[in-house]
Parts: C-alpha cells; structure tokens; sequence
C-alpha cells in the first residue's frame, strides 16, 4: 500500500514499524458540543484506513483522544451552569451515540486529557530539564528555538510567521519568541486547576496529544492523522516537543485529510456554516452520510449541498437493490446449471472488480475510485441476473463479493435484508398476481398502489414477483 506522507510530500510505501503491527493516533474532538460533518470525515476516513489495514492482515493499535479541557470546554460549561466534567461527560457520550450511527469503530483506546494530567506534567518536566522550556508569568512555554527542524512539517517560512505572530503578543506575557507555545497555563479565576511543579494550572493543547501518544503508543508511532488544519500548529508543536523530549522520530507517516466545505468555505463552528452529524441523521441514514463521505478521496476537499447527499443516496440505493436482487434471483436459479456465456462475463467481473478495488485501495487510499469499481460490478451484476443464465452459486459470489468489500469501507448493502414482510401485504402481493393473470390490470394497480401505502413496493421479474420495503 501507498499512502501520502504529509512531511516529505509524496506516496511512500506503507510499512509498520513492528512486523504486521501499525500503531496509529488520530486526533479526536474538543467534546464541548455535538460533532459536525466537516469533524465526521477524519473519523470516517482513518476508520476506513483501519478496517483496510485490518482486513489486509494487520495488527492495529488505534488510539483516538479526547480533548476534555480547553477553553471552548470551559466557557460551554459555564454558559450551561454545569461542570467542565459534566460538560465532557455528556459531549463523549453523545459523540459515541452519532460515531456509533456512522458505524466507526470504538479506538483501542480512547484516552481523555484530565486523565493523563501525571503524563503531561512528566512530559513538560523533561522539556525544562533538558532545556527546551521555560517558565514565564502566565505559564510554561516550548522554546522553538532550541528545536532547529521546527517547521519541518507544515514548510512554513519561520519569519513571516514571527513576523505576523509579532503583531499579535504582548510582550508581558514572557514568551521569548513569539512562535513559542504553551505547554502549562496557570490558574486563572473560576478554571479547572491541578497542582504542578511550576503552580496551579492546566495543560495546553498541544502536549496533551504528545503525552496521550507518547504513553499508548510509544516514542514513535507509524501513522499520525488529522484534519489538514492541524497541520500548523499543532501537528507542528507536537513533533517539537516530542522529538525535543525522547530525542526519537515521532512520526513515520503524517497523514492529512481535506476539509468538508459549504459553498466553498471550510466547515467550521467559528464561521457559522456546519451541519452537526445530529441533524443531518433526522433527513438523510447515517449511512448515507459515510458513504458520501467516501465518495471522494480523502485529501480532495468535499464540497456539502443536499443534492450531493441526495445523489449519494440514490446510488446507495441502486447498490442495496441490486445486492438484495442478486440473493432473490439465486433463490429462483438455484437449480440452473454453469456454463453459460453471461455467467462466465460475471465470474470475470468479479475477478476484476477484487483486483481493480485493492488497487485502488492500496493507492493511498482512494476510496473514490474503490467505490466507483463496486459500482461497475453492480452493472454488471444486473445485466447477468436479467439473462436469466447464470447459476445461484455466481450470482451469490458477486453478492457476497459486493458485501465484504463495501463492509471493508464500513458499510452494509444488505442490511435490512432479514426484515420479514408482514402477512398482509404478501397477501395483497399475491392477490394482485392473481388479479393480473385475470387480465384485471385495474385491480392489480390499485392493489400496488394500496401497498406502497402501506410503506412497501411491489417488483415484476423474471424469476417473480419481489416485496421490498420503500426506501
């Protein structure tokens, strides 16, 4: 497999560190409010490369944080009358409700910042005693300049950033150099605190990721993924103060996903243009919402319209259909003998499709094009179950083969397939059969129509007559 590499800025080979073992850390939610879908696609997509290294034969050490105290924690908490804890316990539990819904999978570890505080404070201790920190009035800062590759990642050009960051710090604060960064705040009135070294206080942002790696994964991790907006500062800040304190590569492959944009303007809570998860799932299946996701390769922004996610779920439906089809017509085939022309132009799609779809899996993770090489298979699938030549056990192989690799990508095109249509409406079903070889087409009409309003719908094959559901 060939992933990209945001640090040397190209496909490399993915490899683990430890034989068939990849370690990976994703930076998780600020849990100060529900997660909107521009927050959803990280979560989707390194659930996705999981479940792609997992079913390849891995190991997969997956930990995903949650940051639990930040400002934005503590100001929602306030406004709310309730407890920075109280606030993180009820945001974690809601983001596991919609995560649950988007069918990611829980991380092997789910690490929470208040509870590594004894780490951070180890971490920021080592950082003063070799250096490469400092104490100043409101707190203790990183000096970027005892760390030479600061900017290594991100390409900025130091200076300019100096220069703009210049403009915007007190000189009262004590940062030596403007790009400096917290690693310790002190106490302020009415924050949560813990005792340290240096005084009262709370951590900053950006070592609490460090220390959460640090302590689960160990000095080097193989794969670190984020949004692209983490990319500067704080991926940045995490590889100066991780590697200034272990003396250790941090990360052997940063990988970085596009935004989620409305009208061409990231996804963002600051801004005022984001759709949480939650509202989303009351007009379109959580489902939907992954698979629209996917639909895109992950560093290609996204641009959200509901035609978009109308669209997605019409082509979800055409795969759905034709996985639930593929089960029916080999019912009615199960009898038929092997050999035809239309079964062997299948045996061949399907083939195809398994190369053409790890293929595009293993180009650094291009679920787009995986997508679109299922969707050939579902063509190809219609037209040798429409023939009526093909045998049950390659009409099942093509619907298992649809299943496996749609379920690789976290998804299910057979779900809901067990759902018994009730005893009414198989009756109605049957009695318009009868009515129609009566020759009575205005009963057999009225009796779809009284079906469908009913919540089902009635399909005319060669193999019979099928009941589904309405989508």
């Amino acid at each position: 497999m060939q992933i990209y590499n945001s640090m040397t800025r190209q496909k490399e080979a993915l490899t683990p560190l430890e034989k068939d073992h990849f370690k990976i850390y994703v930076c998780g939610p600020t849990v100060y409010d529900y997660f909107h879908l521009g927050n959803a696609r990280p979560f989707v997509v390194y659930d996705t490369l999981r479940r792609y290294l997992l079913w390849l034969g891995n190991k997969v050490t997956y930990v995903q944080n949650f940051t639990d105290i930040d400002d934005k924690v503590i100001l929602r908490a306030h406004a709310d009358g309730i407890s920075s804890r109280e606030l993180a316990d009820r945001m974690i539990e809601e983001y596991f409700r919609d995560a649950d819904a988007l069918n990611i999978m829980r991380a092997s570890v789910h690490p929470r910042a208040t509870e590594s505080i004894d780490d951070i404070i180890g971490l920021v201790q080592t950082l003063v005693d070799k250096g490469h920190a400092y104490v100043a009035p409101d707190g203790v800062y990183f000096s970027i300049d005892t760390f030479p590759d600061y900017g290594k990642l991100s390409g900025h050009n130091l200076d300019d950033l100096i220069a703009g960051a210049s403009e915007r710090v007190s000189e009262t604060e004590g940062k030596r150099n403007p790009l400096d960064f917290v690693l310790w705040k002190f106490k302020k009135e009415g924050e949560p605190f813990w005792p340290s070294p240096w005084g009262d206080g709370r951590p900053g942002w950006h070592i609490e990721c460090s220390a959460m790696s640090l302590k689960n994964l160990g000095k080097t991790v193989d794969i670190h993924a984020g949004g692209v907006d983490l990319t500067f500062p704080h991926h940045e800040n995490e590889i100066a103060q991780s590697e200034a304190a272990t003396g250790k590569p941090f990360v052997r492959y940063w990988v970085h996903n596009g935004f989620v944009n409305v009208n061409y303007e990231k996804m963002s809570k600051s801004i005022g243009n984001f759709f949480t998860v939650r509202d989303l799932t009351e007009r379109y299946p959580s489902h939907i919402l992954r698979f629209f996701i996917l639909q895109a390769h992950y560093r290609m922004p996204i641009n959200f319209s509901d035609d978009l996610l109308d669209a997605a779920m019409t082509g979800w439906q055409r795969i759905t259909s034709s996985v639930a089809h593929l089960a029916f017509v080999a019912e009615a085939s199960k009898d038929l003998p092997a050999g035809s022309t239309e079964e062997e132009d299948l045996r061949n799609a399907v083939t195809t499709a398994r190369y053409k779809w790890k293929e595009a899996m293993d180009d650094d993770l291009n679920t787009a094009d995986a997508i679109a090489v299922l969707f050939d298979l579902v063509r190809a699938a219609n037209t040798a179950s429409a023939s009526g030549r093909v045998s049950a056990i390659t009409l099942l192989d093509a619907r298992d083969t649809l299943i496996e690799l749609f379920g690789v990508l976290g998804l299910d095109p057979a779900a809901g397939e067990d759902e018994e249509i009730p005893a009414d409406i198989m009756a109605l079903a049957d009695e318009r059969t009868r009515a129609k070889e009566a020759r009575d087409y205005a009963r057999a009409d009225a009796l779809r129509d009284q079906i469908q309003a009913m919540g089902y719908k009635i399909e005319d094959t060669p193999q019979g007559v099928r009941v589904l559901p309405l989508e």
